[in-house]
């Protein structure tokens, strides 16, 4: 088998580096974030969440007890873990010490996904989590780089790229068309500070870009398996396509993950070109291990089943667990594109009653867009868990003639503003500035914009990265009185 796919003691270096970088980034967010948006005091409270008879429909140690300083315990521990594993440290002793290592970190962020609610529900939370599983099986560096575990990891790979290219073509009429770059530079979650100018792209380009995306999605996915150095192709134009992307938007680590899982497709031959590392003197692997990877391999293709028939269903799912450990996934992004970009900006005041003189001023979140003269910033792959959801909740708004229907609001939005009202510090830490500092406002509402980039002639001109127009009240001025039993 290793003539076929050749040697990966160096592919399995680069996994395990990359996926404990990753699983950093994860606990530090969990551990700046979490708290305020879930936790005692948070949004969606993790303790109103948690149900001890359903406890083992989503595992996690938060099920049978959650405190603030439990979640901080959880996240130092997967950050001193994931350090020991980014280090080295966790792949020096044995293969027992290995796998732990990395089956403490999966279910540690285990247990925070699975109470995590809205705020956690992103593909690459369940990506995450598959690709952490299996590395706990790559083995330590003194031994032998097992074919299994890297073979795994390339099957989470096709399946990401099939899936994500799949869900585009049956999804949205933007994609067969290959106009859908038109719009998503302008109207993607967070837009970083090249998005602008991947927007002014002409259109041609744009169109070629998509037919690559379906070419690199689609058809390369398969080359994946082939002897080298197909498979190497296969890996580094998938990287490729994902560097392109983490260069012109932010999306968390989802394409970061991505480029890591593209590791797997390489061989330690094809990587020394770039790499001229020594590999050391490795020994065999434990004949029990051994056992225990193809039991994994058969376990595997049995979890398989239903991710693989979804591919092929007209209503095919996107990011879609089948089991409660989050293992072995369907995956598949941006399915759709908006057209037009809506904001809903949030407003606040400290006059005591409101008038048609009153002044307003309006908070500023750290990565969606607000002010339009303010560049917008790179952030991944940190995860800003808020602003995402922001970007989220234009979606159900019915947008007439200058007018908006809200069918409804979201809780943790009701509760966002009750927390600016009390001048709640957790909270207000999620966003990059409060207006009125260390005051509390007496009135918050929210209005309903819509955005687009500027022209290169209005940006030359005023150095706005974005123009917007105002649409409708989102949510009518509201006092802390009136959010009280929410």
């Amino acid at each position: 088998m290793n003539s076929y796919f050749g040697d990966v003691w160096l592919v399995r270096l680069l996994l395990q580096r990359g996926l404990a970088a990753l699983f950093l980034i994860a606990f530090i967010s969990a551990l700046n974030q979490f708290k305020a948006l879930l936790g005692e005091q948070g949004l969606l409270p993790v303790p109103r969440f948690v149900d001890p008879s359903r406890r083992w429909d989503a595992p996690s140690i938060f099920n049978w007890h959650y405190s603030d300083r439990l979640l901080e315990v959880v996240a130092w521990i997967g950050i001193l873990l994931s350090l020991a594993a980014l280090s080295g440290l966790a792949e020096a002793g044995s293969f027992w010490l290995c796998a732990g290592t990395w089956l403490i970190l999966w279910l540690l962020y285990l247990s925070i996904v699975n109470v995590g609610q809205t705020f956690y529900a992103f593909g690459w939370e369940s990506m995450l989590l598959e690709a952490g599983f299996f590395a706990a099986f790559t083995g330590p560096a003194h031994s032998e780089a097992n074919l299994i575990p890297v073979l795994i990891l390339r099957w989470m790979l096709f399946r990401t790229e099939v899936g994500a290219g799949l869900i585009k073509l049956r999804h949205d009429q933007c994609w067969r068309d290959f106009t859908c770059l038109f719009y998503h530079y302008e109207t993607q979650p967070l837009p970083n500070p090249l998005s602008w100018y991947f927007h002014r792209i002409p259109k041609i380009l744009h169109r070629f870009a998509v037919l690559f995306s379906h070419f690199v999605q689609i058809i390369v996915p398969f080359g994946l398996f082939a002897p080298q150095p197909v498979s190497s192709i296969a890996g580094s134009l998938t990287i490729f396509h994902q560097l392109w992307l983490n260069v012109s938007g932010n999306y968390s680590w989802l394409n970061w993950l991505t480029v890591v899982l593209g590791f797997a497709a390489y061989s330690d031959a094809t990587l020394k070109l770039v790499l001229p590392l020594t590999i050391p003197q490795v020994v065999p692997n434990a004949s029990f291990v051994v056992g225990v990877l193809y039991g994994l391999a058969v376990a595997v293709v049995l979890l398989s089943i239903r991710p693989v028939l979804n591919l092929f269903s007209k209503h095919q799912l996107m990011n879609y667990s089948y089991n409660r450990f989050h293992l072995i996934n369907t995956y598949g992004a941006f399915g759709s594109v908006t057209k037009k970009r809506y904001e809903i900006i949030i407003e606040c005041t400290d006059e005591p009653a409101i008038t048609p003189s009153t002044r307003w001023q309006e908070y500023e979140f750290k990565a969606k867009p607000g002010d339009p003269n303010r560049m917008p910033p790179q952030v991944a792959p940190y995860h800003l868990r808020l602003d995402w959801l922001m970007w989220f909740l234009p979606f159900s708004v019915l947008v007439g003639n200058k007018r908006i229907q809200v069918p409804g609001y979201e809780i943790w939005f009701l509760r966002l503003v009750q927390r600016l009202l009390q001048g709640d510090k957790p909270t207000i830490k999620l966003l990059k500035r409060s207006p009125l500092q260390d005051r509390r406002p007496t009135f918050v509402r929210a209005l309903f914009y819509l955005y687009r980039y500027t022209t290169p002639q209005e940006k030359r001109a005023s150095g706005a990265w974005w123009t917007r127009s105002l649409i409708d009240i989102y949510l009518p001025a509201v006092s802390l009185n009136q959010l009280r039993d929410i």
